[in-house]
């Protein structure tokens, strides 16, 4: 995973069939980037599902959620319908794992992003990361300590 204390990379992606979703619009919030191996697996599912709840807690935190896999816009667009997801799935699909790539969390191996966490502050600095086995559920705690660290650290 890349360091925490550099620049976020840049990027941009499909967030439906017809819009693109650049990391650079988010300035000004903490964004939390949340790669995950594939729509439609058991623990991917879960794990989105369980951010979807808590997203009133991100924001709290001026914080922006943002799934991203190698899946395709339509496949991400399905899927998130089904599970009635308030964010945008990002498609890192074309080329593929571009993203995942220059964020250091693509597994060539299998052909898919790995569970991976970056916690992005208002500037675009990385603040926080976090790499998850595959077959895990990172939860949430982990984002929203990050969180509060970065919002204790403004107010000293």
């Amino acid at each position: 995973m890349l360091a925490v204390g550099i620049p976020a990379p840049e990027f941009e992606l499909h967030s439906t069939p017809d819009q693109k979703l650049k990391l650079s619009e988010l300035k000004g919030k903490k964004v939390i980037l949340a790669f995950y191996p594939a729509d439609w697996s058991p623990v991917c599912g879960d794990q989105m599902g369980l951010y979807n709840e808590t997203l009133h807690f991100f924001k709290k935190h001026n914080a922006e959620l943002i799934g991203i896999s190698v899946d395709s816009k339509w496949c991400h667009l399905a899927f998130s319908q089904d599970r009635k997801f308030h964010f945008p799935l990002l498609a890192d699909f074309e080329p593929k794992g571009e993203v995942a790539r220059l964020y250091d969390v693509y597994d060539a191996k299998e052909g898919e992003t790995q569970r991976a966490l970056y916690v992005i502050d208002e500037e675009g600095i990385i603040r926080w990361t976090y790499l998850s086995p595959v077959g895990m559920n990172p939860g949430a705690d982990g984002i929203l300590n990050a969180l509060e660290e970065l919002d204790n650290v403004k107010q000293n």
